[in-house]
């Protein structure tokens, strides 16, 4: 395993850099904050590396596991009338269970069921995610206060009324360089590069007053949040065990979706049913520990495997960088603006979107269009799991009709 130290080593370090600002901006459009998302990095690219079946794997939140996660908290916060403090044992609760599902689903083999999900309603699916993230960053890059994909597009007339010129400035200065800076090098992220860019410009040149900044990060190594056990109560979670089964499925999806590119690039064949079981304690170590949740992230995977990594020490060490980054630097990072982050979150929502599949619908077959469309409305205006039930229910449907069609013509000769 030691024999690829070195590899192992660049790879997670690049990995950790690139996975810094999208922690923040994930744990910020989640709800708890920016250290959630920080602690989510943190615990689950460690564990589930150190336990899963994809050596190369880098996990931690991503956009999917965050949208839902998103809709996770508004609803345990409304229903605890807006205190977020008090709903936070049944959030993390929620996340927990959701680990310990993937868990579940690893030890009976769920993991050998994701090659029948079919291209196209991947592919919806995808673009569906993607869709979400830009909707509810609309409000944020014009200097507003964002929540879900409903009420974000009812703040859009507001926010664009309202604007604040200091925030879109940023929200669109932090876009431009990540596309631009691309075109210059990829030697160095330029996720990573607009972050400080655009946060050390707004620090100096602004005044405090005029933009909106991620606010506390907690210094240290996090502190078990207890009191989501000692406080439990199975009719307050009772409501919300779809919730959390529908993040164990999606986690799974996520996950197994980027062992597969991970597979292709390396020549290797990942385990899927380990790879579900690391991912299931990590998500519940995080939990405790008050991140939100993750899963096999694709461009980190990628990033990690093109620098060097090759076994799930580049994992770890991916982990530990964002572990000493909170210990060191949490309150520099206190005062990145939130119009940074959604900036950055607006690329990982065009990012996500699967682009190719929407420019070409019109050389594709009806059938495979209707799918895709069909998964993409039900992701973001209904849910993702069943969205991605019904997309897998309707395509096969197609594929029966197709197969009965063809024996009756062929009993007809």
């Amino acid at each position: 395993m030691f024999k690829d130290l070195k590899g192992d080593l660049l790879g997670g370090i690049t990995a950790g850099i690139v996975a810094l600002p999208l922690a923040l901006a994930f744990g910020v459009q989640s709800g708890l904050g920016a250290s959630a998302g920080l602690y989510g990095a943190i615990f689950i690219g460690f564990f589930a590396a150190l336990f899963g079946g994809t050596p190369t794997q880098i996990s931690g939140p991503t956009a999917p596991m965050t949208a839902v996660s998103l809709v996770a908290v508004a609803a345990i916060v409304n229903a605890n009338n807006g205190d977020l403090e008090k709903a936070l044992p049944l959030i993390l609760i929620v996340f927990f269970v959701a680990g310990l599902f993937q868990i579940l689903f690893g030890i009976i083999r769920l993991g050998t069921l994701i090659k029948y999900i079919p291209a196209t309603v991947v592919s919806g699916f995808m673009s569906g995610i993607g869709f979400i993230i830009l909707i509810t960053q609309i409000p944020n890059v014009f200097g507003h206060k964002a929540g879900g994909v409903i009420s974000s597009l009812k703040a859009v007339p507001h926010a664009v009324a309202n604007i604040n010129l200091v925030e879109f400035t940023m929200a669109i200065a932090t876009i431009a360089i990540i596309y631009g800076f691309k075109k210059i090098t990829n030697a160095i992220p330029s996720t990573l590069v607009a972050l400080l860019a655009v946060s050390i410009g707004a620090i100096f040149a602004l005044s405090k007053d005029s933009y909106r900044i991620i606010g506390d990060i907690p210094t240290g190594f996090p502190k078990p949040n207890l009191a989501m056990f000692s406080t439990f109560s199975f009719s307050d979670f009772s409501p919300y065990i779809i919730t959390a089964i529908s993040l164990a499925l999606l986690g799974m999806i996520d996950s197994l979706l980027t062992s597969v590119v991970a597979d292709n690039m390396t020549n290797t064949k990942h385990n899927s049913n380990r790879e579900l079981i690391g991912q299931g304690i990590g998500n519940s170590i995080a939990a405790v520990f008050g991140g939100i949740p993750g899963a096999g992230a694709t461009i980190r995977t990628v990033v990690n495997i093109d620098a060097g990594g090759k076994t799930k020490i580049s994992g770890m060490i991916a982990g530990l960088l964002l572990l000493v980054v909170l210990m060191l630097l949490g309150p520099l990072a206190a005062q990145i603006p939130q119009a940074v982050l959604a900036g950055i979150l607006v690329t990982v929502g065009i990012g996500v979107m699967d682009i190719k599949s929407l420019k070409t619908m019109h050389k594709q077959p009806l059938k495979d269009v209707l799918v895709m469309l069909l998964v993409l409305t039900l992701t973001v205006f209904w849910d993702l799991i069943f969205a991605v039930a019904i997309g897998v229910a309707v395509s096969y449907s197609f594929v029966l009709i197709d197969s009965i069609s063809s024996k009756s013509k062929k009993s007809v000769k």
